[in-house]
């Protein structure tokens, strides 16, 4: 989702943007689900598209719910905003709007209005409160909460796990260890600085030593990995046949569960090769679009450094 965030008059350009409309092929009208609709960039190009093409657009945070709202006024009731989690979907659209569902889009990860934000805890290029809720209206737990409330033992496995931090476990000793001396973590400087500290300068050119941490951290406050898997059976399960699916991520581990997910749903067994009987329900409902996933081009990189971890995988839904 994230791309350069520009002011009212200079709306940013969505990662993947022609690469998305090719696969979602929006031209022929119908319903399209923008999952994370961020500042409605995606969202402005589809209903572009076609005068037949409506949009319901899902975020969590009501800050670029509102943003792009403001944004996509022109096309009237052709756009919908929803306040909610994406996972949602099922119950978010209406019988007849199940009817005519032609494409999803999850563009998953953090916006740019969230990452760009000197106040929302989501970047240590800032100095603010340890947040990183996507919701900030939500009574969810934050991310300074998170570094007080988990032992040790678990804040190694979030940086392990989701930053593929290979320094988890001295990061989470030293966590711990501020917390126990009466200083507990609570602004992104700080956690910045104890990283660093912890784990050394980074080389030149690297990334910054804290990058992993405050990815983990992020994905753990927001749940981001949890039923990812069932939400794509999901919105396959709503489309109209010959519908589409399109997903762009921004990390290997959402990476990993959407390619997988897409294989069982094209037909291929996800089971370990040793299980006598298939147990994942692998049947053959669509069909892969992408064989690798598409990635940002170097014009793109160019204009947009923060797309080059970007992957978008797409599929049809069989009739």
């Amino acid at each position: 989702m994230v791309a350069p965030l520009g002011g009212r008059g200079a709306p940013h350009r969505p990662v993947l943007l022609s690469e998305t409309i090719q696969f979602l092929e929006p031209q022929q009208g119908g319903l399209f689900v923008d999952c994370t609709v961020g500042l409605g960039g995606h969202s402005e190009a589809i209903l572009e598209s076609s005068t037949d093409a409506r949009v319901a657009g899902i975020d969590l945070d009501p800050e670029a719910l509102n943003y792009a709202t403001e944004r996509l006024a022109r096309f009237q009731n052709r756009f919908r905003p929803v306040h909610a989690n994406f996972r949602e979907i099922r119950s978010i659209l209406d019988e007849s709007e199940r009817h005519d569902l032609r494409g999803v889009l999850a563009d998953l990860g953090v916006s740019s209005l969230q990452f760009d934000s000197p106040t929302r805890g989501f970047s240590f290029r800032f100095d603010a409160p340890l947040d990183m809720r996507m919701d900030p209206e939500s009574q969810g737990i934050t991310a300074a909460d998170l570094l007080v409330q988990q032992p040790e033992e678990e804040l190694a496995r979030i940086f392990f796990e989701y930053g593929e931090e290979r320094h988890s476990r001295r990061i989470a000793r030293w966590i711990v260890e501020s917390r126990e001396q009466g200083t507990p973590i609570q602004t992104t400087r700080s956690l910045a600085d104890l990283v660093q500290r912890a784990v050394g300068h980074s080389k030149p050119g690297a990334i910054h030593p804290a990058t992993r941490t405050f990815q983990a951290l992020r994905i753990a406050v927001n749940q981001e990995l949890a039923g990812l898997n069932q939400f794509v059976a999901t919105a396959i399960d709503l489309l109209h046949p010959d519908g589409r699916f399109v997903a762009i991520s921004f990390h290997s581990l959402e990476d990993r569960i959407i390619k997988q997910e897409l294989r069982r749903l094209s037909g291929h067994c996800q089971c370990p090769p040793r299980l006598p009987v298939c147990s994942c329900g692998a049947r053959r409902v669509v069909e892969i679009l992408t064989k690798r996933p598409v990635t940002p081009d170097r014009i793109e990189l160019d204009q947009n450094p923060r797309a080059r971890s970007a992957k978008l995988r797409a599929c049809r839904k069989l009739t």
